[in-house]
């Protein structure tokens, strides 16, 4: 698991995919959250627009990514 480390209180679940590189584009991160392909936290999350907190883990095409907020 990587931790991926962001600026701020949160960030959206689509633009997360994106930052880190689990989707080359924003258009394809939303693609992936709507066909249930993404988890948060071990639950699979379809709203794309969905608030990433310090500490989340999120899912997606085997890989594993922790949310660390400096």
């Amino acid at each position: 698991m990587d931790n991926i480390k962001i600026q701020g209180e949160f960030i959206k679940l689509q633009d997360l995919l994106k930052y880190s590189g689990l989707c080359m584009t924003g258009g394809h991160a939303k693609i992936v959250i709507q066909n249930g392909e993404v988890e948060l936290n071990g639950e699979v999350c379809t709203m794309r627009g969905k608030k990433v907190k310090d500490g989340d883990i999120v899912k997606y095409n085997d890989k594993e990514i922790k949310a660390v907020f400096v």
